[in-house]
C-alpha cells in the first residue's frame, strides 16, 4: 500500500469513528438510570401507572426507572420541565389527557407545546372517571345527586386534582348537560383531592378510577356513576353516566410516553417497542385491572392524532363553560 493509499485508509478511519460511537452508544443505552417525570402528586392515578410500568420497563431495560412526581399547576409544572430536558433517552414523561390536552386547550400560557416539544411514543393505559360521593351526602345515585344539586345551587363543592385537570373537566362537562351548579376546589392532585372527599372537605369528586378504587371499594367514599361509555369490570353494578340518563357522555383518562423532542430515534423506538410489550402482557393486564384500568397501546402516528382529536373536544367544553383560568 503506498503511502497516499495509507492516508486516504486513515482518513476514511478518522470520519468513520464518531459513526462507530454512536452505533455503539444506540446498542448500549440505557447505561445509567433513567429519570420518568409524573407531573402529579404520588397516590394518584399518573403515579399508580407509572410505578407500575416503570418498575416492568426497570427489569426491560436493565437499569433503574426512577420516578420523579413534580405535581403542580394541572400537571404544567412537571410537563414543562419534562419537555426542557436533555434529549438523550435518559429523561421520560408520562403524559395524560390532563397534561397533553386539557392544559394547552385551557391556559393561554402554557409554556410548552404537547405536539412539537415531545416525541410520542404510545398509550400504556386508560382509565375511567368514576363519580365518588363522601357517605354523608344523602343520594344514592346520579339522579339524587342531580336532584340534590339543583335544590341546593352553588352551595355543594367538588374536588379536583387541579384547575384544568381532567378531573374539573369531567365535573364541568356534567354540570353543562345535568343544568346543575356546584363549586369547584382544585387541589394539587388526585391524592389530596381524594383526600378532601374522604374527609368531608367536599361532597364529590370526579376521580379517575385508580386513584378512587381502593376507597369506593372500602365503603370510604359512595360510587354512583362511571364516566366512559361501558360499565367498568372493576365495578360492574355501578352504572355509567349515560345509563343514568345523559347519552353520549364519556369521559377518561389516557396515559402514555414521551420524549423530549430531538431524542434520537433508536432510543425512542427501542422504548416504543419495550413499552408495547409490558402493555399487551398478561401480568400488566391484571395489575391494571386491579387497579381499574385497562391496557393500551398506539403507535405514534395514532397518540398524535389522538391528542388532536381530543385538544378539540376540550376546546370546545371549555368554551361551553366559560372556563377561565
Amino acid at each position: 500500500m503506498n503511502r497516499f493509499s495509507r492516508r486516504v485508509l486513515a482518513g476514511a478511519l478518522l470520519a468513520a469513528l464518531p459513526v462507530i460511537a454512536f452505533a455503539q452508544a444506540k446498542t448500549a443505552y440505557p447505561t445509567k438510570p433513567v429519570r420518568l417525570i409524573v407531573a402529579f402528586p404520588p397516590g394518584g392515578s399518573t403515579d399508580i401507572i407509572a410505578r407500575l410500568v416503570g418498575q416492568k420497563l426497570s427489569e426491560r431495560l436493565g437499569q433503574q426507572v426512577i420516578i420523579d412526581n413534580r405535581g403542580g399547576a394541572g400537571g404544567m409544572i412537571g410537563t414543562d420541565l419534562a419537555a426542557k430536558s436533555n434529549a438523550d433517552g435518559y429523561t421520560l414523561t408520562m403524559g395524560t389527557t390532563s397534561t397533553h390536552v386539557i392544559a394547552p386547550a385551557a391556559y393561554p400560557n402554557v409554556k410548552y407545546d404537547p405536539i412539537k416539544d415531545f416525541v410520542p411514543m404510545t398509550l400504556v393505559a386508560s382509565t375511567p372517571y368514576l363519580l365518588v360521593l363522601n357517605p354523608s351526602v344523602p343520594a344514592k345515585s346520579l339522579k339524587e345527586f342531580v336532584a340534590l344539586m339543583k335544590s341546593q345551587p352553588g352551595k355543594l363543592n367538588y374536588a379536583s386534582a387541579g384547575a384544568g385537570s381532567t378531573t374539573h373537566l369531567a365535573m364541568e362537562m356534567l354540570k353543562i348537560v345535568s343544568g346543575t351548579e356546584i363549586v369547584h376546589v382544585p387541589y394539587n392532585g388526585n391524592g389530596p383531592a381524594g383526600t378532601a372527599v374522604l374527609g368531608g372537605q367536599v361532597q364529590a369528586l370526579f376521580g379517575s378510577m385508580p386513584a378512587v378504587l381502593p376507597q369506593a371499594k372500602a365503603g370510604k367514599v359512595r360510587p354512583i356513576a362511571v364516566g366512559t361509555a361501558k360499565r367498568s369490570p372493576a365495578l360492574p353494578d355501578v352504572p355509567t353516566v349515560a345509563e343514568q340518563g345523559f347519552p353520549g357522555f364519556e369521559v377518561s383518562l389516557w396515559l402514555g410516553f414521551f420524549a423530549p423532542k430531538g431524542t434520537p430515534a433508536p432510543i425512542t423506538t427501542r422504548l416504543y417497542n419495550e413499552l408495547q410489550a409490558i402493555a399487551k402482557s398478561p401480568d400488566m393486564k391484571e395489575q391494571f385491572e386491579r387497579n381499574g384500568a385497562d391496557p393500551a397501546w398506539t403507535t405514534p402516528a395514532e397518540l398524535t392524532k389522538l391528542m388532536k382529536t381530543e385538544l378539540d373536544k376540550y376546546s370546545k367544553v371549555i368554551k361551553q363553560a366559560n372556563i377561565k383560568l
